[in-house]
């Protein structure tokens, strides 16, 4: 017997040819801007079986875009969204008329997060798959990160990161934690993490009485930020792209 051929809401499908956002794909379809065999479709859910069906958006045949992966030095004080209902810079400011080879930027969705207060490493790209291995809390790279604190902490201190807190029923930890450096009343700490949760070190360094004053994400896996400037991006390379996988 012949198994089903896996079927997909229109929006999705449109979002994995890395054309635009799901939500974007669901306004194109409630304008009546796509069609799927030739009747304009409004449903964003509209079942699509790959092969079977032909989307049109504006009169034409959409082709997938090609795929492209960036990394962006995100400054501090920018959201991580393609747009604010509060009004607020995002982290799309940096790429203000951004080319590529004399070409505008695709769309490009951040892969994971970093908080406002928060600076550093930040990945874009247009191909949700590869977004997913990347942010799956068991098989993605680990994350590095350095962060200024308020205190000196001791030894006891930095092992009871490693050994984690339960909070509201999850458990927030350190894959590692050490001491990089310290002054009179603050340092810098060098904190890993193997999995991505909400504000994880801010939490996480809070149920131990330490407040966060920088925190500055500088690798994922193997790929470090380096020498890339503030708010400045470059695009991966083949071995950037082979050394995360």
């Amino acid at each position: 017997m012949n198994k089903p051929l896996p079927r997909h809401g229109l929006a999705r499908v449109l979002s994995k040819q890395g054309l635009c956002s799901r939500s974007e794909a669901a306004k194109w379809i409630a304008a009546g801007r796509v069609s799927v065999d030739g009747c304009i479709v409004r449903d964003a859910e509209f079942p699509i079986v790959q092969g079977r069906h032909h989307i049109v958006v504006d009169g034409k045949a959409p082709d997938a875009a090609p795929r492209m992966y960036l990394m962006l030095n995100k400054p501090r004080g920018l959201v991580t969204t393609v747009s604010d209902e509060r009004g607020r810079d995002t982290v799309y400011r940096c790429f203000d008329g951004a080319t590529v080879d004399g070409a505008p930027l695709p769309w490009l969705a951040p892969v994971g997060r970093l908080d406002k207060a928060s600076e550093g490493l930040l990945l874009f790209c247009n191909d949700p798959q590869w977004a997913a291995n990347i942010t799956d809390p068991e098989l993605g790279p680990d994350k590095t990160y350095h962060v200024q604190i308020d205190a000196i902490p001791d030894a006891a201190q930095l092992a009871a990161l490693q050994v984690g807190v339960s909070e509201d029923g999850e458990l927030l930890r350190a894959k590692s934690a050490v001491l990089l450096r310290s002054g009179e009343k603050n340092a810098w700490l060098e904190i890993v993490l193997d999995e991505g949760r909400n504000r994880q070190i801010r939490r996480l360094l809070a149920t131990f009485d330490l407040n966060v004053l920088r925190l500055i994400r500088v690798a994922i896996g193997s790929l470090a930020l380096g020498d890339l400037g503030k708010g400045q991006w470059r695009q991966l390379s083949q071995d950037d792209l082979d050394d995360l996988r």
